[in-house]
This record gives structure tokens, sequence and C-alpha cells, in this order.
């Protein structure tokens, strides 16, 4: 089988393992078939597509609409790698699922309006299947509404005419979208369970995800639902794309 390739930004060691080791968990690859590149440490190496099943994204700590001025040389150098990546990806409809930040990296791509109206804080919502997503293979077998873990400081507010939602919460219209047929993102994070996010909330305190006296609760609002249908997307995604 051709490897995966998960793209990672955080900085974080310890978050950044967890992350890694949950992808391994839930796509069901083990570590020569998900090769990890932390594009944080240092620029993103030629990816050869032909040589590939697929790629995932991770999340991560860039906001695609902070100000220029305010965006860190590291963030200008992925937002510029990521760009020239999917001009190749979407020409090609090449498999590429983004998790939370897959969200600004295709978005700003394919010109949707990404802001502040919809961010999310740390918790467990509610996520509705559009008719579009309740034919889409990639949700196949998932309810038509589940729980799923975000946490996110931005969203899309409006999609381009290029992609096609696939599901909405209540508080973000943009949960999920696809670009041609291969090509998706999602705001929620599929690779999460009770574990993993509670480590991130330990690790981003102070970056401006929930005051300072909130900790308490966010981590109670994490727990105040069994989520388990969004990691069923990554292991569809490999079976469907494992080449």
């Amino acid at each position: 089988m051709k490897p995966f390739v998960l793209l990672a930004t955080r900085a974080e060691d310890v978050p950044a393992d967890e992350e890694y080791a949950l992808f391994l968990r839930y796509t069901g690859l083990d570590e020569r078939d998900l090769v990890r590149v932390r594009l944080e440490a240092g620029p993103m190496p030629h990816l050869d597509l032909d040589g590939l099943s697929g790629i995932f994204v991770g999340g991560g700590p860039f906001n695609a609409s902070d100000p220029a001025e305010t965006k860190s040389p590291v963030q200008r150098r992925v937002e510029q790698e990521f760009d020239a990546l999917l001009d190749e990806v979407v020409a090609r409809d090449f498999p590429f699922l983004g998790a939370c930040y897959g969200v600004g990296t295709l978005g700003a791509h394919q010109g949707a309006v990404i802001d502040r109206r919809h961010g999310e804080p740390i918790s467990v919502v509610p996520v509705t299947k559009t008719r579009a997503g309740a034919s889409d293979p990639l949700l196949d077998g998932m309810p038509t509404t589940f729980d799923a873990f975000v946490g996110h400081k931005e969203a899309i507010s409006q999609l381009p005419g290029s992609a096609t939602l696939l599901a909405s919460s209540p508080a973000c219209p943009v949960q999920m979208f696809r670009v041609g047929a291969n090509v998706y993102a999602t705001q929620f994070h599929p690779e999460l369970d009770v574990e993993g996010i509670t480590t991130r909330i330990h690790a981003y305190a102070g970056h401006g995800y929930f005051g300072a006296d909130e900790l308490e609760l966010t981590l109670a609002a994490v727990r105040r639902a069994a989520v388990s249908h969004p990691s069923r997307m990554l292991r569809t995604f490999v079976e469907r794309y494992a080449r």
C-alpha cells in the first residue's frame, strides 16, 4: 500500500505526539503507512502524489483570518506551502482530509469567507448532515446528527461555489465540506477522544480558547456527551483511498 501523510503544525510535543497516535489508532494505520510531517519544524518536503494514497491535515494554532501583519514567519510559510500543495490536490481531485485546520487551509484556498462570527468554545456539539452529506461516502453509516468535539476561534461563514456543504452545527454553519469528489475538510475533530481533547485543553490553556477561570468548566463541557461516531470517518477514508 502507498502511504498516507499527516501534515501537522502543533509546536508542543505532547499534543503533537498524541494527535499522531490518535490518527494511527482511528485510521488503523501503522507508522510505516502514516508518515507524519511537522510543518512547524521545517519546510514541507516535496510530496509526490503519485506515491501516496492520501493526505490528512491535523489541527493547529494558526488562524487564516488573522491580519497578515500579525502572522508569524512560520505561519506565512506554512500557508504558502499549503496553497501550492492544494493547487495540485484540487486540480487532481486527490484524496485529502483536513481536520479543523483543514477548514482554514482548504477554505482559504477556495476563496471561502473565514472570520470569527462562528467560533465555538471547546465543547461537544451536535453536527447534522445536509442532504448532500447524507449521500456522501465518507459519512456513510453515520447518524444524521452526531456529537463531535469542537474548539475554534474562526470558521467559514460563506462557502464558495466550488464547495459542497456536508454538515452543520447550530452555532457553526460549515462543519464539513467537500471540493470535487475527494477533497474534504471538517471544522470538528474526527481524530479526538476524551483523553485527547483533555490533553489539548491543558496544553492550550492561556491561548485564548477559554478564560483563566474556566478550565474546569471546559473539561466538564467535553465530557457532557459520549463522542464515538466522527472517528469512523478516518477509517472510512483509508478504506476508500488506500492503493
